[in-house]
């Protein structure tokens, strides 16, 4: 996956098109990330005593990867990832610009 925790994204389609937001987690196994306040989703929770009251608990659900693109601060817009090899090391740049992402 080409998309990493702590990435600042951009969603491309679905109900949230055109928010950003950093990526919370990513779960690999089923192409999909979870990123803040996108894909927000309802949960009616039912009280398990005293210590752990019911009510409504909003949360993120996992998007699909394909729905997300990372998100470049400077141009303000989405950009694709690419890979480089430099000193035998894999890095990420971005696609059009061709400047790195990793560090």
């Amino acid at each position: 996956m080409k998309i990493k925790k702590d990435d600042t994204v951009i969603v491309i389609s679905g109900k949230d098109r055109g928010k950003t937001g950093k990526v919370k987690s990513v779960l690999p196994k089923e192409d999909r990330v979870i990123v803040e306040g996108v894909n927000m989703v309802t949960r009616h929770i039912k009280p398990r005593g005293p210590q752990e009251p019911g009510g409504i608990k909003k949360s993120e659900a996992p998007i699909h990867v394909s729905n997300v693109m990372y998100y470049d601060a400077k141009s303000k817009k989405g950009v694709r990832i690419g890979y480089q090899v430099e000193d035998g090391k894999k890095v990420r740049i971005m696609r059009p610009a061709g400047t790195k992402i990793d560090k």
